[in-house]
């Protein structure tokens, strides 16, 4: 625990305190190293930035985006950022349960997921950036490339197919929203009366109907999951087009994920089996894309009812 307190040694909030009233807990976390940080009453969340997360993350935007999570009341309040090494301190929610896939399986957690999400995208600022989900394709793409890393196996015939829903949807565009962009299960904390979101290193203004379709990749949800999900967000059933839009951005997510896992297994990250990890996402994306009923969703788009 020596780099958590380390590193507390250059935030002015704990100036002057004797380290041995510090207690440190680490927590989990796919790239970056996390500690709950108590001392005496107070709990505070550590988070110190993974390395090669640089190439990928503008913590510049970062740190201007969890501030507007957090005055939405979504994110937890954020007490230091440097924007230099993506070191930060926020609040630890007491009370609060780390969702999972499994924890999911609660109708309610569910509802209270999709009423913070609609909060987040209803708040009435947007962040510092956009998430385009194209752009960032060929961006992880090109450092994959630069240098000759591995990734699946017919990955460009289907990025060259995904060439389609890239058109469609840029011929069909939507106000953006600020969303989170990266809704694990385990970026969510429910107390059991609000759902926090945490975690806001690829938020930016994107299509709202992003962080529905992720959240519901990343939770394994089934119909009725997502039912509920899109009933609580919209306040009622979403139209064709908006379920359309969900389901294009379910195949995207995972196509965008996988180059994603295919930079850790670049950059050697060695918190879980990022090869396993990213040819699952792809797999689910092709099988998604050539499922009967996505060109429906893609003509559903197109008509905009």
């Amino acid at each position: 625990m020596n780099e958590a307190l380390q590193t507390l040694g250059r935030i002015s909030l704990f100036a002057g305190v004797d380290r041995k009233g510090i207690t440190c807990e680490r927590l989990g976390g796919m790239t970056n190293r996390n500690y709950k940080i108590v001392v005496g009453v107070d709990s505070y969340m550590l988070r110190i930035a993974g390395a090669g997360t640089e190439e990928y993350i503008d913590r510049v935007a970062e740190e201007t985006n969890a501030k507007v999570a957090a005055r939405a009341g979504v994110n937890a309040e954020v007490l230091f950022f440097d924007p230099s090494d993506g070191v930060q301190l926020t609040r630890f929610i007491e009370g609060a349960a780390t969702m999972s896939p499994a924890s999911f399986k609660d109708l309610g957690a569910v509802e209270r997921a999709g009423r913070a999400v609609r909060a987040m995208h209803d708040c009435g600022e947007l962040f510092a950036n956009e998430f385009n989900i194209f752009r960032m394709m060929d961006e992880y793409l090109g450092i994959l490339e630069a240098r000759q890393a591995w990734v699946p196996a017919g990955y460009r015939q289907v990025q060259e197919e995904a060439e389609s829903v890239r058109a469609l949807l840029a011929a069909h565009p939507v106000a953006l929203a600020p969303c989170h962009c990266d809704p694990l299960a385990e970026n969510f904390l429910d107390t059991g009366e609000w759902m926090y979101i945490v975690d806001w290193e690829y938020a930016g203004n994107n299509d709202p109907m992003w962080d529905l379709a992720d959240l519901s990749v990343e939770a394994s949800f089934g119909p009725k999951q997502d039912a509920v999900l899109l009933e609580a967000y919209f306040g009622g059933l979403p139209d064709a087009a908006q379920w359309g839009r969900v389901v294009l951005h379910k195949a995207m997510c995972d196509l965008l994920w996988t180059l994603w896992g295919a930079l850790q297994v670049a950059n050697q990250n060695p918190a879980e089996d990022f090869t396993v990890y990213a040819q699952g996402r792809f797999e689910r994306c092709r099988n998604l894309m050539t499922s009967t009923g996505f060109q429906d969703h893609l003509a559903a788009v197109k008509a905009g009812t």
